[in-house]
């Protein structure tokens, strides 16, 4: 047998799902076998392969052993002259097998060989090549010297960023997304460290290869899709600390007692550094926007009660006693600021009616608490309501201004619905417009373009024109359709249009999901489309507030509910669990089987079929009320529920 491919998979199921479908037809000219080792994924993948891809020699471990020891597993098993060491979260070219085996058998001296490898966005990936992660190497990559001076060969080396991206080259380092592997050299040099458990084993085995007289290589005449790490989420402090201290263990290994304790060193300095860099960055992120409209909504309101207390309340003379500034008008701040949020004013993209809502609510909830006030405490209504005023221009004004000056995050405006162009074949296209239309609430323009020239009329164009279809019809989201499309030609199209600023998704055929970067800023966020309008943080929050604030209503209100509903007791604890969040008021309904396209929520006490009053639904019709529920989510449907199913609320 020529190749076994070997994938280790740790829930990302709808990955691994395109990951194969790409697999399979880059070996259908090639003696090859495919390995899954899953790692006790809970999201279905399992099963998944079991239906989807019954040739997969699948391996189901009962827990979570890591990924140097998974390989290994596979590895023992394999009967290929070269192993493949691939990523869940890639995408192969069709003809990438062919191309790497030849190169291998072409060159007995290479033990490994890794490829070109691109992101979502077709941008190249620079740990597709890597030097030697010594510890001057580590020095200059940890404090940026690295990225000041990249074609330098002294201070390049992380990266390998003085050689050219197109040509091939010897290398230290191979990526464990993908690293082709000589048989023969696994059994001189060995297989995975099981030491590491994520992350350096790549080092390691490279590193070993070298050591063992063979060569890396990196080989640019094929690329994959790399969409870097779901299940791992790099940007996170836990991924900083497990890659480091992987570095040291390489270090302790293969340096020596001197260079080993230096590089060591290196990597706490730089665990701490970017644990504070991530801690500050995520708390900035945060507070920077709400502290901004706090500090101008105060310096504002502060001239706003000098003039109104020298020019109308105290012409004679006179002031606002020192508790209104230090006091009343923070706490007016803290409750506009707080309205604001639950209002959504905070939630991207920037909404001006949330913030004129917010800010109307929380000015309202000041002048009721105002009015029950002693009257040493009462100091101006016309403050309060003109500081309300100023707080609206104000922070309209801050979001104006910094969208003004191009800051991404600062979006203005409702969100606007989609315009897509799908690239396909006319079943495969159709299928996927049909879709999208379900997944995506009313998009507003769903293009088909063709692969080739083609007469029919349901084409808007080929994929020769994508670019000024594109602009002509302002495009937001390119998807191609991987049953029709080669993988080459997919890759090429995302590089040459990476100018358009769109995103690309690639649908797998017969797949239910759409894959690729979740902005076209955040190239290594992931995601899979599905109908999750329930699932995004402002329909979170608010489920949340109302399971809270419904519970708050109705403790009070015992007395009396407890003759209404059905198991009284029950209700009582189902008030107690909604408010330490283990349930929600209204759930999912119970069906047969799990449905993991769906958002995760708490388990409901009540659910969509309560509102109908009908017993015994159909399995089909429990689940049709799921996906509605799910993909329409408003608060007013919870409260529907709740009106209509308020006996059961003891279940």
């Amino acid at each position: 047998m020529k190749l076994s491919i070997v994938i280790v998979n740790y829930n990302v199921k709808y990955f691994l799902e395109q990951c194969l479908h790409s697999v399979f037809k880059a070996s259908e000219l090639l003696d090859a076998e495919v390995f899954v080792v899953d790692n006790r994924s809970v999201d279905g993948s399992v099963q998944m392969v079991k239906e989807k891809f019954p040739q997969v020699k699948l391996i189901d471990n009962q827990h979570n052993v890591g990924f140097a020891k998974a390989n290994n597993q596979a590895i023992r098993q394999a009967k290929g002259e070269y192993i493949l060491l691939l990523n869940p979260d890639t995408v192969v070219e069709d003809d990438t097998f062919g191309k790497i085996t030849a190169f291998m058998d072409a060159h007995p001296d290479a033990g490994g060989l890794g490829v070109k490898m691109v992101d979502g966005k077709g941008k190249f990936l620079p740990e597709s090549k890597r030097g030697l992660p010594t510890p001057a190497v580590a020095f200059y990559k940890i404090f940026g010297l690295a990225a000041l001076f990249p074609r330098s060969k002294t201070f390049g080396q992380y990266h390998l960023t003085y050689l050219s991206n197109d040509e091939v080259h010897s290398v230290d380092v191979l990526s464990g997304a993908f690293m082709l592997l000589r048989r023969t050299t696994l059994d001189k040099v060995g297989l995975l460290d099981e030491s590491y458990f994520m992350y350096g084993e790549d080092i390691d085995l490279s590193y070993r290869i070298t050591q063992g007289g063979y060569r890396n290589y990196y080989f640019p005449h094929t690329r994959i899709i790399h969409y870097k790490g779901e299940s791992t989420k790099k940007s996170s402090i836990n991924y900083v600390m497990v890659f480091y201290k992987a570095m040291i263990i390489f270090a302790r290994q293969h340096f020596s007692q001197k260079n080993a304790w230096l590089f060591s060193l290196l990597i706490n300095m730089a665990i701490y550094f970017r644990a504070f860099l991530s801690i500050l960055k995520r708390l900035l992120n945060s507070i920077m926007l709400p502290l901004l409209d706090a500090v101008v909504i105060y310096a504002g309101i502060f001239f706003i009660q000098s003039y109104w207390a020298h020019s109308v309340v105290f012409k004679d003379g006179g002031d606002y006693p020192p508790e209104f500034l230090l006091v009343a008008l923070p706490a007016y701040i803290v409750v506009w600021l707080l309205s604001v949020y639950l209002s959504g004013g905070y939630d991207k993209p920037i909404n001006f009616f949330r913030i004129f809502k917010g800010l109307f609510a929380g000015t309202v909830a000041i002048l009721v608490i105002y009015s029950l006030l002693d009257e040493s405490m009462r100091f101006s209504r016309a403050v309060i309501l003109l500081g309300a005023l100023w707080g609206y221009i104000a922070m309209t004004g801050i979001r104006l201004l910094f969208r003004i000056l191009g800051f991404q995050d600062f979006k203005v405006g409702l969100t606007h619905n989609k315009r897509y162009l799908v690239v396909g074949d006319s079943d495969e296209a159709e299928r996927v417009a049909k879709l999208l239309s379900t997944i995506e609430m009313q998009p507003a323009f769903i293009g088909l373009v063709s692969p080739q020239p083609s007469a029919d009329s349901a084409f808007t164009g080929s994929m020769d024109e994508i670019a000024d279809i594109a602009n002509i019809y302002k495009i937001n989201e390119i998807i191609f359709c991987a049953k029709s499309i080669p993988s080459r030609s997919i890759i090429d199209k995302m590089t040459e249009l990476q100018s358009l600023h769109v995103e690309f998704k690639i649908a797998p055929p017969e797949s239910l999901s759409l894959i690729g970067s979740n902005s076209i800023n955040t190239a290594g966020d992931l995601y899979t489309m599905e109908i999750n309008p329930i699932g995004t943080y402002p329909n979170r929050r608010n489920k949340r507030l109302l399971d809270v604030m419904i519970s708050l209503v109705m403790l009070p209100s015992l007395p009396v509910l407890i003759f209404m509903v059905k198991r009284p007791a029950h209700f009582v604890g189902n008030i107690i669990m909604v408010l330490f969040a283990r349930k929600t008021w209204v759930g999912y309904c119970p069906t047969k089987d799990v449905n993991t396209r769906l958002p995760g929520i708490k388990r409901g006490v009540l659910n969509p079929a309560n509102a109908l009053a009908i017993d015994n639904l159909s399995n089909d019709t429990l689940e049709r009320l799921n996906l509605l529920y799910a993909r329409d989510y408003k608060v007013k449907t919870d409260l529907d529920i709740i009106t209509r199913g308020y006996r059961r609320l003891g279940n």
